[in-house]
């Protein structure tokens, strides 16, 4: 496992160190955008500035991208077709009013227009309502 982690790292020009394999191996298992609070509590024994590094690394060389909401600011790992220039998270980012989650959802996306004369760097897509699963938590 961490030698795929560590190839992906690589792919992204990127050094494997060992706080990086760590804190990616965890946001490869989350669902749901996490704050830096709640990543520093999964590592609660880690440097808060060297997570903080690694999350601002990981946006810069398009491993993760970032979710403003609420003057909060969630992390989420990207495509693999992101990069230093470009993140393609061209889907829509849902915070959830009840469970407090934000989720992607990536079938609700900009597609990209190939031969535009210009070149989309970012675009940030929110939306807030009720997720599917405290929806159907309502109906019954």
């Amino acid at each position: 496992m961490n030698e795929d982690i560590e190839n992906k790292l690589l792919n992204k020009n990127t050094k494997p160190t060992s706080m990086r394999i760590l804190v990616y191996d965890f946001l490869s298992t989350q669902q749901v955008a996490l704050s830096l609070s709640e990543i520093e509590a999964h590592f609660a024994n880690a440097d808060r500035i060297t997570i903080y590094r690694t999350l601002k690394t990981f946006e810069e060389k398009g491993i993760i991208h970032s979710i403003q909401e609420n003057n909060t600011s969630r992390y989420k790992l990207c495509l693999d077709d992101c990069n230093e220039e470009t993140h393609k998270d061209w889907h829509l980012h849902f915070y959830c009013k009840i469970c407090k989650q934000t989720t992607c959802k990536e079938d609700y996306y900009i597609p990209a227009k190939p031969d535009a004369n210009f070149r989309i760097d970012e675009i940030r897509l929110f939306a807030k309502g009720i997720c599917e699963d405290c929806l159907d938590e309502s109906l019954q």
